[in-house]
């Protein structure tokens, strides 16, 4: 199985730390999520990581050069962003993707099989396949519903539930040829370019431990699930 790494972004959101370290470098324990990341897949049978860098990638390519920890077959090809291309049209940089395929933000922390997602993907016969993850939403105010100037209902700080991206994705080929030649491409708009083409797009809806760590408050939750259960994630 062969994994592609989105890890070019600038990180603006975990600000200031960013300023002078990828987001991939920030640690999660004892040791950088995108090693996470890459131990993770490697255990679920990747034996290939693409890895597509661009803001502060010098670092990222450096550490992993230096790093002994990641497993000795597990393969990392470098591919570099001279500008930004968008969460999907990075792939472009990639010249023999092929077959099925995972993609994954750089910045994630789960327990998530990578397998069982693959085989739901090729079962489904889909062009692409997005990991789903339930998230609730506390809204700390009144939230009003009106009709014209008349107020019909008063919602006191309600909880909303959402369906949302894991930020990991299975990919079939046939999805690339529907990629912009040239502009950057963001992964809603190649979503959207999916289905107008009339190709299927399913989800893979799972409940595990998850942690998009792009956010202070959300890396401070990241790193108290890990310190409170490291074998989960498997350290």
């Amino acid at each position: 199985m062969r994994a592609v790494v989105l890890a070019g972004g600038l990180g603006t959101r975990l600000r200031p730390y960013t300023t002078v370290l990828p987001k991939p470098l920030v640690p999660v324990g004892d040791r950088p999520i995108l090693e996470h990341i890459l131990r993770r897949l490697h255990a679920s049978g990747v034996r290939v990581a693409d890895l597509c860098v661009g803001h502060l990638g010098e670092l990222i390519q450096v550490y992993f050069s230096q790093s002994e920890s990641l497993p000795a077959d597990l393969e990392l090809r470098w591919h570099w962003e001279p500008e930004p291309l968008g969460t999907a049209g990075a792939l472009r940089l990639i010249p023999d993707l092929s077959g099925t395929f995972l993609a994954m933000n750089g910045d994630v922390l789960t327990n998530l099989d990578y397998g069982a997602l693959v085989a739901f993907h090729e079962q489904a016969g889909a062009a692409l396949t997005v990991a789903m993850h339930s998230q609730r939403v506390d809204i700390d105010l009144g939230v009003i519903d009106t009709d014209g100037e008349r107020i019909v209902a008063y919602h006191e700080k309600p909880r909303l539930d959402y369906e949302v991206s894991m930020g990991i994705y299975a990919y079939d080929e046939r999805a690339l040829a529907l990629l912009p030649a040239e502009a950057p491409c963001q992964f809603p708009d190649l979503v959207q370019r999916l289905l107008e083409a009339g190709e299927p797009v399913v989800a893979f809806r799972s409940d595990v431990e998850w942690f998009d760590i792009g956010t202070p408050g959300e890396h401070q939750r990241a790193v108290a699930a890990f310190e409170r259960s490291p074998e989960l994630f498997g350290a």
